[in-house]
């Protein structure tokens, strides 16, 4: 049953989805046009700012459980959100690169500490477990209806109002987002955990504040040397998933079995997202090099707009890869969950294979009309959905207990290091600055590119297939595992 502390939350979330895609859909053109980046730059730059905030849920995390709270930590999430974007107003009105990196920082900094926080505040807000699970895919959904809706009027707003106009819209969605968190502080704090009721010793508001400082301090240096700043996403995401290894090792053999298929998922969800960064990096730019047109010849669409089809279709993806799965469970057909990311190489493979045909055989008006785009962000959103929502379940399904806020972390570290891995394949497609974008350009640069993600994609259609094998087996072992400990310490009563 729905209640005023889910609607507020959800609104929150709504106001997160519209101001920071916002910020995200505008920052690739208003770093080549504004601050006179260059592709390659821009790429980095933009791809970065996707995957740091990802990387940085560990830190919060911590923050979370330890210093704060979650009440505390999201409210003061909404806060960073606000000053950042702020930053990118000043930053945008006086044309200075060093305050538009401390803003994007601050933003980076502000969803690493709002994305462990909001799911456990959002479920103490439901009195059972079934109604949050149906409120939290109504949040997804909210969420993608934010974007969505910013990711397409965002490239038309900039036209009037300008990018810090923009970006003082943005501020002031975060702003709403604070106030609501300050109105319905009493009754969210009243469901919270005990943490959140307590007071915040002086050493923990120091200890915060500094952590925070040094961390803000960390991605603005990263976004400002990015050739460093890229080595030290590596060194941290491999850094956490070398720390799961040695847990992983450590551990008695069911353990060790259960966390193996993790690790496994989570090297499969690398490489998927290599393929979804490409949105925000490499499609973007070809998209603002080549689309042109209405969609359908009727609804006006900027290039980097381009965008809002993936959450668009997402909404529409969700309930039919929930459907179609259903139905074959039915019929008793059941999939491993490796299967079913394998099921999204096709997709994706299906997605990269159409833009690869589109760019190899672009006339020389070098044009790629809207509708192209359309079809190739309705398979890449089904793939999306796929991985988004189903390996998240599978590690929660087999973490073991002790580690599993950890274990889930690995998730969002599989999403920052293919964000900037993925950045960096796609600098190959940069041109110089002002470099005419022919059809030769396109046809060799563009489908040379995309023509090897394809093939590559197609092999990991391959590698999922054999990896859910593997993991079905390594399953299989645990249970005969269980199963032999339990007759063990039967005929241990018994003796």
């Amino acid at each position: 049953m729905w209640n005023r502390l889910n609607s507020s939350m959800m609104i929150c979330q709504m106001m997160f989805g519209m101001s920071f895609y916002g910020v995200m859909v505008i920052l690739t053109r208003f770093f080549l046009e504004d601050l006179n980046y260059s592709e390659a730059d821009t790429m980095m730059v933009v791809g970065a700012f996707s995957a740091i905030g990802p990387l940085f849920a560990i830190a919060g995390g911590f923050i979370t459980d330890k210093f704060l709270g979650a009440y505390r930590s999201l409210t003061l999430a909404f806060v960073c959100f606000a000053a950042g974007y702020g930053l990118l107003v000043l930053g945008a009105s006086i044309i200075n690169v060093p305050l538009s990196l401390a803003g994007i920082a601050l933003a980076s900094y502000a969803r690493g500490l709002m994305f462990p926080s909001y799911s456990p505040l959002f479920k103490r807000t439901f009195a059972t477990e079934e109604a949050f699970e149906s409120g939290y895919a109504v949040n997804y959904s909210i969420n993608n209806i934010g974007a969505f809706i910013s990711q397409y009027l965002f490239p038309l707003i900039v036209l009037v109002i300008g990018f810090s106009g923009s970006y003082l819209l943005c501020a002031a969605m975060a702003l709403l987002a604070f106030v609501l968190m300050v109105v319905t502080r009493k009754p969210l704090l009243e469901v919270s955990s005990e943490i959140d009721r307590q007071p915040v010793s002086t050493k923990n508001w120091v200890l915060f504040l500094i952590s925070s400082a040094a961390m803000i301090g960390l991605v603005f240096f990263m976004f400002s040397n990015m050739d460093i700043g890229k080595n030290i996403v590596y060194a941290i995401g491999l850094g956490a998933i070398g720390y799961f290894i040695s847990i992983m090792l450590k551990s008695e053999k069911r353990e060790s079995l259960r966390m193996g298929t993790i690790l496994i998922m989570v090297l499969l969800t690398i490489a998927f997202f290599v393929y979804y960064g490409q949105m925000m990096t490499s499609m973007t730019l070809v998209t603002i090099n080549t689309m042109r047109g209405d969609l359908f010849g009727i609804i006006p669409i900027a290039p980097e707009a381009s965008m809002a089809m993936n959450p668009m279709w997402c909404m529409v993806g969700g309930p039919l890869i929930a459907l179609a799965f259903t139905a074959l469970e039915k019929r008793d057909i059941h999939f491993t969950i490796a299967t079913k990311v394998g099921f999204a190489f096709i997709f994706t493979a299906i997605a990269f294979g159409i833009l690869t045909f589109a760019v190899m055989t672009v006339g020389t008006d070098v044009v790629i009309r809207p509708e192209v785009f359309l079809v190739i962000h309705f398979f890449q959103a089904l793939a999306e959905v796929i991985v988004g929502s189903m390996v998240v379940a599978f590690i929660l399904s087999v973490a073991p207990k002790h580690i599993e806020a950890f274990s889930v972390s690995l998730f969002s570290v599989a999403i920052a290091l293919s964000g900037v891995v993925g950045a960096v394949f796609s600098t190959s497609i940069a041109v110089e600055k002002g470099q005419a974008i022919t059809q030769e350009v396109v046809r060799s640069l563009y489908g040379d590119y995309f023509g090897i993600l394809t093939i590559m994609a197609v092999v990991m259609v391959g590698v999922a297939f054999a990896a859910s094998k593997l993991i079905k087996k390594m399953l299989a072992n645990d249970e005969d595992l269980t199963q032999g400990v339990g007759e063990d310490k039967m005929a241990k009563a018994e003796g």
